[in-house]
C-alpha cells in the first residue's frame, strides 16, 4: 500500500518539518521551492502546505486525490475558490497569524501621521529643523474599525489603551469586547463621519471589492485619516487620490493597493499626507511558527483522526 502524501510548497525549517513528520509519521513529505521536483508527489498529494499559482493546473486538473489546503496566506482571493470547492477540497488559512504584527503597524500609521514621524525623516534627509505644525493626537479619539476579526480585535484592544473610542463594523454585527458599538456592513454610512480615524482591516470578496470609493470619503470627516492593510481593491484608488488632493480627508496610511507594487508614477508615493509601506504589515519574525504549530499541525491532528480541519476553515460562499 502506497503511502499517503503531503506536499508543503516552500523550503521550510529543519525543526517544523521534523514537527510535521512526527504527527504523519507513516506519511510521505516532500518540502521544497521547486514544484518540478516535486512533480509527481503534487500529482497525488492529499494534503498541500501553501498554494504557488505554479502548481495550480497540477492539482486541479492532474490530482484526484486531493482533499485539503493549508494557504501560507491569511487572504484567499487570488486562489480558484470555485474549483476548489468543485472538488470538495477543504482549504485552510493562516488568518491569525499577523494579528499582533498588523495591529503594530496600523499604529505605527496612526502615530506617524498623527505626529508626523514621515514629515521628519523626510526633514532629517535634507537637515531641515522645521516643527511642521505638529499638533495632534490620538489619545480620546474616535476609531471605526470596518472588519473586526482578529486583527480588528486586537487594534480594538490597543485603542483602548490610548483612551480611544472605538466604533467596529461587522458582517454580523455582533457585539464584542473593546468595541464601544457595532454595527452592520450596511451601516457604514452611519459610522464614517463619526470617526477621526478609519481602519480597513477586511477581506477581498466582491462585496468589498470597491467599498470605499467617493461617496465613502465624502462621508468621513476632513480631519479623519484612512489606513488600510486590508487589500487594495476595497479601495477605489482614484477617488482616493482625488480625496487626498481635494483634502476632503486628512491623509492616508497605506500597505495595499489596487496595483503592487505601487507603480512609480502614482501620486501616492509624493503626498505628504500619506504614508505608503509595500505590503509588509503582516511580516513578523513568527510567522513560520504561527502557521505551523498554531494552525496547521492542529488541523493536521483533527485530519488524521478523520475529522476535517476546523481552524480557519475557509466559508466558501463568503469567500474567506
Amino acid at each position: 500500500m502506497s503511502k499517503r502524501t503531503l506536499v508543503i510548497n516552500r523550503d521550510l525549517d529543519e525543526t517544523y518539518l521534523n514537527d510535521i513528520k512526527e504527527v504523519a509519521s507513516d506519511w510521505e513529505i516532500v518540502a521544497g521551492e521547486d514544484p518540478e521536483k516535486m512533480e509527481e508527489q503534487l500529482k497525488k498529494a492529499e494534503i498541500v502546505l501553501h498554494w504557488k499559482k505554479a502548481i495550480e493546473p497540477i492539482l486541479l486538473e492532474q490530482n484526484t486525490n486531493l482533499k485539503w489546503v493549508q494557504t501560507w496566506s491569511a487572504g484567499v482571493n487570488d486562489l480558484p475558490l470555485q474549483a476548489l470547492q468543485k472538488k470538495d477540497v477543504s482549504l485552510t488559512s493562516a488568518n491569525g497569524v499577523h494579528t499582533y504584527p498588523i495591529s503594530e503597524t496600523i499604529f505605527a500609521h496612526l502615530l506617524g501621521l498623527t505626529r508626523k514621524i514621515h514629515t521628519y525623516v523626510r526633514q532629517q534627509k535634507e537637515k531641515r529643523w522645521d516643527e511642521s505644525d505638529l499638533k495632534l493626537e490620538i489619545h480620546e479619539k474616535t476609531i471605526g474599525i470596518i472588519g473586526v476579526g482578529a486583527i480588528g480585535l486586537e487594534t480594538a484592544k490597543i485603542a483602548k489603551a490610548f483612551g480611544m473610542k472605538v466604533l467596529g463594523v461587522r458582517h454580523s454585527g455582533k457585539p464584542t469586547d473593546f468595541v464601544d458599538k457595532m454595527y452592520k456592513s450596511d451601516q457604514l454610512a452611519d459610522v464614517l463621519p463619526q470617526c477621526d480615524f478609519v481602519v480597513i482591516t477586511l477581506p477581498l470578496t466582491e462585496a468589498t471589492k470597491h467599498m470605499f470609493a467617493a461617496k465613502e470619503f465624502r462621508q468621513m470627516k476632513k480631519s479623519a485619516f484612512l489606513i488600510n492593510i486590508g487589500r487594495g481593491p476595497i479601495v477605489q484608488e482614484e477617488d482616493l487620490i482625488k480625496a487626498l488632493q481635494q483634502k476632503e480627508i486628512a491623509g492616508a496610511g497605506l500597505d495595499v493597493f489596487e496595483t503592487e507594487p505601487l507603480p512609480e508614477e502614482s501620486p501616492l508615493w509624493e503626498m505628504e499626507n500619506v504614508i505608503v509601506t509595500p505590503h509588509t504589515a503582516g511580516a513578523t519574525e513568527h510567522y513560520a511558527k504561527r502557521v505551523i504549530k498554531d494552525i496547521f499541525i492542529p488541523n493536521l491532528r483533527d485530519y488524521l483522526q478523520g475529522k476535517k480541519p476546523s481552524l480557519n476553515l475557509v466559508d466558501f460562499k463568503k469567500g474567506y
